[in-house]
């Protein structure tokens, strides 16, 4: 919707009004059935930020500037459920469970109208961002502008070769007015008009044939009907699958410890509940930290290769260094670390560094795979993250429904080594796009401008 219909601020707003009624109706829910209704409703609220914030990315940062940004969006993402848990145990301990719902709705209802009065329309339409970028204006020849100035208003007659009388007549006008300055308002305001699409026409003439590809498109798709489900056929892109696995895979994990952590920590070391939120700072840190790394470090690391290519780049070069540590090492041994301590009854400061170390990884792999997605496919950032997310939400959800079964069954230690295995196996999904991502898009005509 938000690519479609060019909108961010509203659909922001219109899902932060969702987000508030839901908090009230869960405060206020006297069944079981009814809360977990509620909650998915709650949950639909703040999905739209997921979304749409990787669009208003993409609407005020350049390609070489998008990582840093990325850090910034990704560190509310993730920052916020590892502190949630220290803030509503606390709420729950004094208030109750009810208590909660309260909090959610009154920040959501703060969020709302800081947004209402800060926040402007971001959305940018690629085409028109692109023209001004590749069209430069020549400095105007009195002799040789009578000629182009022909040539423009012939190619608006739509018959090669024999230009349209009364727009000729008009661009005359125009010319002798420059002359003399005799003619009345009326003509000039004419010959103005006449102007404007002469050099509309030229501009359009001086756009890359890529780019005159891509505007047609949007053209078309302009009449098109809002089909809701459309994102979600971006899967069906080889190089956007790939991608959307390994991030899934890697923010399952740290999904699928949050989920276990509690009642791990409460029958191995017996904490209450309060003591169990106070135990993901150490996960907070690992994501602040990660998120301000993974960001500069890969917009560094993408003009490098822009320099060593001469100038020219490729989205392949947002799959940057930080992102192959990150999952082939440091999300595998912190998950390990998490798992293997815990089964052996170690202290509890290393399990909290496992996790830690797990999420900092995990910063470097999903801001890497992120940002890819929104360069990989420009004006489609909104949807294509969509996409991504939706894979990455069912992974995490399959993900943490086995994880208490396999822990009762084989222990904490077997799980984090299955966990530790899948983040493997899935960061070649990102070495198969970084050496043949820029061949696939290609095909969708995007390979060549980005």
């Amino acid at each position: 919707m938000s690519d479609f219909y060019h909108i961010r601020r509203t659909l922001y707003l219109s899902s932060l009004i969702v987000f508030i009624v839901a908090s009230v109706g869960c405060g206020l829910s006297g069944n079981v059935w009814v809360l977990v209704v509620l909650r998915c409703i709650q949950s639909v609220g703040t999905s739209v930020t997921n979304s749409v914030g990787a669009g208003t990315v993409s609407d005020c940062w350049e390609v070489t500037e998008r990582g840093s940004a990325f850090s910034i969006l990704f560190l509310g993402q993730f920052f916020g459920p590892l502190i949630g848990p220290i803030i509503g145990g606390g709420i729950t301990t004094v208030l109750g469970w009810r208590a909660t719902f309260w909090f959610c709705a009154a920040y959501g209802a703060f969020l709302f109208c800081f947004l209402f009065v800060f926040l402007p329309e971001t959305y940018r339409v690629e085409q028109i961002w692109d023209a001004h970028l590749f069209h430069t204006p020549e400095p105007k020849n009195p002799q040789t502008e009578a000629k182009t100035s022909l040539t423009a208003v012939s190619g608006l007659s739509g018959i090669s070769g024999q230009p349209d009388q009364s727009r000729l007549s008009r661009l005359s006008r125009l010319s002798i007015s420059d002359e003399s300055n005799e003619h009345t308002q009326v003509d000039s305001t004419r010959d103005l008009e006449a102007a404007d699409n002469v050099d509309q026409t030229q501009n359009e003439i001086n756009l890359p044939s890529s780019l005159r590809d891509h505007q047609s498109t949007a053209e078309k798709q302009s009449v098109q009907r809002l089909n809701p489900f459309q994102s979600i056929t971006m899967l069906k892109h080889v190089f956007v699958l790939l991608v959307a696995i390994q991030t899934g895979v890697c923010f399952g994990t740290m999904f699928t410890v949050e989920t276990i952590i509690p009642d791990l920590y409460e029958s191995t070391y017996g904490l209450k509940s309060w003591q169990t939120g106070l135990s993901f700072v150490g996960a907070g840190v690992g994501n602040l930290i990660g998120s301000f790394v993974s960001g500069r470090l890969s917009d560094y690391l993408l003009k490098r290769a822009r320099r060593q290519r001469g100038g020219k780049s490729k989205a392949e070069d947002r799959l940057t260094l930080n992102a192959w540590p990150g999952g082939f090492v440091l999300v595998p041994l912190g998950v390990l670390i998490f798992g293997w301590c815990i089964h052996a009854h170690l202290t509890i400061w290393a399990s909290m560094i496992g996790f830690a170390i797990v999420c900092f990884g995990m910063s470097q792999v999903y801001a890497s795979g992120s940002a890819y997605l929104v360069d990989a496919l420009p004006g489609k950032g909104a949807s294509v993250t969509a996409a991504a997310n939706l894979l990455r939400m069912v992974m995490a959800c399959i993900l943490s429904l086995i994880a208490h079964p396999v822990v009762e069954s084989i222990g904490p230690g077997y799980l984090a080594t299955i966990l530790a295995s899948l983040n493997i196996i899935g960061m070649f999904c990102f070495v198969f796009v970084k050496l043949n991502g820029q061949k696939m898009r290609q095909k969708l005509t995007f390979g060549e401008v980005y």
